[in-house]
């Protein structure tokens, strides 16, 4: 026996006219490099419609590649929705990508336009030659950088003069299964792979991102997507905020601790997300200043130190809420919300759960499975495996890729790469990922977990941890440390403080200070960089 009910289309074009209809009056606010810009839902939602007549004007084709080259700003969520309104699809340029890389996206893709703020054009502007499939440039203006008057082999156009008299169009989208975005990985090897998200994926995972206990977008929140439109959907925030009716700040190009401390006691902020380094410039900015109107600072990217999360709980009153996913899970597959049980427990009991990415999220499937095998590993909190995902906004391959088969297994199952544990609640702890394990003798060492215990040192701010090689042991950790402003350690001193924290063979062998730990694209930190750096490293017999 079938159900009764009427089935309608899962798409964007749903969750912006909520916007448009019900909040037309919440505001979305753009920093600049003069101050702030303000609108709001109902002027936004004009401009989206415009932009869609562009499209048509512009004679982008059915389903044709709108890239984009922005910050986050109230125009770059324009395209987040008039392009797959209006049967096109987004698709967001990293903009801290190598040269080659995106040469090789955009001509991947076959993007058709490219939407650059004016303040990029430069890192842009070199690469225009290389691109096989653009005929259009589309220069937004945001205050400064030089923009020539022509460009060889496209057409120069200024988005606000675009816009200017062009009439807004119909939104209507038939088919839920249609792509509506797409980004590509940041993998620090090989291509960037590309993920084509439909509007029935984003649709679900909008509403996911709106549940209590994954990041709970709503109406009366202020919402800070420090994390930028360009990696992974912004975290979802950018369509959960359009469909709750959340007002938005967004911070365009000033990401410094101070610009983002500002924004949330300044505007209010109830939500701030973003990756962990970039927590640690703010958390200075903030100590003794009204934060009372956050109610979560979510963090991804890479694993949260306890260190940085309870020095949140102490300085704001906020421990960082820690989520997990990547690019392939569109990406909000864990959030960390601690239950109703674990809340009575001591406060070092939840510090360290928060250290967990937490229960996979409704919407998802997990496992955690033997090695190269489908048989599942015991929910012991102990035994590690690799984690796998499935579920409606989990990518089912990638675009126009042959490596596809090294990353999905037969029976349909994401390999995300990463390595975990499960305890006896289904609360999962990500132990590294599997390119980032040091095989010591016969022993698996957790890169991340040295770097947890190196990074509690007060004096610490950073620490990455590799292997290199060793005669005997195969590889050994070296831990490359950074320390904090004015602060001084000797390597005896770092050793000391994490040998009584760990098992004596997970103990690096060498400590290497240096300047910064170099990230990737994203705000990861690049351990391939290090690795490479230190490959020669002769560690002390």
């Amino acid at each position: 026996m079938k159900g009764l009910m009427q089935q309608t289309p899962l798409t964007l074009a749903h969750l912006f006219e909520r916007a448009e209809k019900y909040h037309g009056n919440k505001t979305i606010v753009t920093a600049t490099a003069t101050g702030r810009d303000r609108t709001n839902y109902t002027e936004w939602s004009a401009r989206t419609r415009q932009l869609g007549g562009v499209l048509d004007k512009l004679k982008i084709s059915k389903h044709g590649r709108v890239a984009t080259f922005a910050w986050n700003t109230a125009r770059h969520l324009e395209l987040y929705f008039a392009p797959p309104c209006t049967g096109r699809v987004s698709h967001t340029l990293n903009i801290r990508l190598f040269p080659e890389q995106l040469t090789y996206i955009v001509n991947h893709a076959e993007d058709e336009v490219i939407f650059v703020d004016r303040s990029l054009f430069g890192l842009l502007a070199p690469l225009l030659p290389t691109f096989t499939t653009v005929k259009h440039l589309v220069v937004m203006d945001d205050g400064k950088g030089e923009v020539p008057d022509s460009v060889k082999g496209m057409e120069l156009h200024d988005y606000e003069k675009l816009l200017k008299g062009t009439p807004g169009v119909e939104f209507e989208i038939s088919d839920e299964n249609q792509a509506a975005s797409m980004c590509y990985t940041s993998g620090t090897t090989g291509n960037p792979k590309g993920v084509v998200y439909s509007h029935r994926s984003t649709f679900l995972h909008t509403m996911g991102a709106m549940t209590v206990d994954s990041l709970g977008a709503r109406e009366s929140d202020v919402i800070l997507p420090v994390v930028p439109m360009f990696h992974a959907n912004a975290w979802g925030l950018a369509h959960a905020a359009v469909a709750s009716g959340a007002s938005l700040v967004m911070p365009g190009p000033d990401l410094s601790g101070k610009a983002i401390a500002d924004l949330i006691v300044e505007e209010k902020v109830t939500v701030a997300a973003g990756v962990p380094t970039i927590w640690m410039a703010v958390l200075p900015e903030l100590k003794g200043r009204d934060t009372s109107a956050l109610r979560a600072i979510p963090c991804g990217g890479s694993a949260v130190p306890k260190a940085l999360s309870e020095a949140y709980r102490e300085a704001v009153g906020l421990p960082i809420l820690q989520a997990w996913g990547m690019t392939e899970t569109s990406p909000i597959a864990a959030v960390c919300s601690l239950s109703i049980e674990d809340q009575q427990l001591s406060v070092e009991e939840q510090a360290d759960l928060r250290t967990t990415v937490g229960q996979i999220s409704f919407g998802v499937d997990a496992r955690v499975v033997e090695p190269g095998t489908a048989n599942p590993t015991p929910w012991d909190g102990e035994t590690s495996g690799e984690l796998q995902c499935r579920g409606n906004w989990i990518a089912a391959t990638y675009y126009n890729d042959a490596r596809a088969n090294e990353s999905f297994t037969s029976d349909g199952w994401l390999r995300t790469g990463d390595v975990a544990t499960v305890d006896p609640k289904g609360r999962i702890r990500l132990v590294d990922r599997t390119k980032d394990l040091i095989k010591s003798g016969g022993e698996w060492i957790s890169s991340v977990e040295v770097e947890n215990e190196l990074m509690s040192h007060p004096k610490i701010k950073e620490a990455a941890v590799i292997g290199v090689p060793h005669p005997k042991w195969s590889e050994r950790p070296l831990a490359c440390v950074v320390m904090k402003d004015g602060e001084t350690m000797t390597k005896e001193d770092v050793l000391d403080h994490v040998r009584p924290r760990l098992a004596k063979w997970q103990v690096p062998d060498d400590v290497v200070f240096i300047s910064e730990v170099p990230k990737t694209s994203v705000g990861k930190f690049s351990k391939k960089t290090l690795r490479d750096q230190f490959s020669n490293h002769i560690l002390p017999s």
